[in-house]
């Protein structure tokens, strides 16, 4: 599965607030490759992985759509969604699932879902089709003023390739801004070397990981001198961005 690259214009709610997607799967690994792909979209995004879990989840986050697994441990996702539509009637679901069968496929609508994606899929096309269901259910809306990401007083203009930290003007090479982009996507989340060498280099992790520090090391002369810092080692974990607390 490959992940996918935010060429596209940014989606948010219609309030310009991130959109919230709730993904429910028992494969603990999926979860987190599909929930990576949704952030890398500047999303708000929550895991859940059964269906008590999801119930649960979704009254805390009221989500606008839900990426649901037919098959859970404790239920099933035709059930779960009976439960979702009682807390949130209009959230957008789209199940996933294993079996390929046409009365699967034919249960899941009847049911209520939106959309059906068959495993295996590409991420990319788990994205595409969560920005449809969004979009056409008026739900989600196309940033008009170029998509910006902001944590704390650090401010990414993707259209535009700038960066500013209390108004100040970043300048950064392509690798270094890739690199805050996938940091800025995931505020407060402890990212692996290993996943920022896939999201930002592109392949697998091998022994590279000197790179990764090497362009943080770049980033923190950047984005932190002079400042109180907001990139953070955590060590034996990775690398955390975090707004300055005042």
């Amino acid at each position: 599965m490959n992940t996918p690259r935010s060429g596209r214009p940014a989606l948010a709610r219609p309030d310009g607030t991130p959109l919230r997607v709730l993904v429910v799967d028992d494969d603990p690994d999926l979860a987190e490759v599909l929930s990576g792909a949704l952030r890398y979209e500047g999303w708000e995004v929550r895991t859940a992985g059964d269906g008590a879990a999801a119930v649960a989840e979704a009254r805390d986050l009221m989500p606008d759509a839900v990426v649901l697994d037919v098959m859970l441990p404790d239920t099933d996702g035709f059930a779960v969604l009976r439960e979702l539509h009682q807390v949130k009637p209009d959230v957008c679901v789209l199940f996933l699932t294993a079996r390929d069968a046409v009365e699967d496929r034919i249960a899941g609508i009847t049911a209520g879902g939106d959309d059906y994606v068959t495993k295996p899929f590409s991420l990319e096309e788990v994205v595409a089709r969560l920005r449809g269901l969004l979009r056409r259910a008026g739900m989600a809306r196309q940033l008009e003023d170029g998509p910006r990401l902001t944590v704390g007083d650090l401010v990414m203009d993707e259209e535009a390739r700038e960066v500013t930290r209390a108004g100040e003007l970043i300048e950064l090479s392509p690798t270094e801004f890739e690199l805050l982009r996938f940091l800025m996507r995931n505020p407060r989340r402890v990212l692996s070397k290993a996943q920022i060498l896939d999201r930002v280099w592109c392949y697998d992790f091998g022994g590279q990981a000197h790179v990764v520090e090497l362009y943080i090391s770049y980033l923190r002369k950047k984005v932190d001198a002079g400042r109180e810092p907001m990139i953070h080692t955590v060590r034996g974990a990775g690398y955390v961005l975090k707004p300055v607390v005042r």
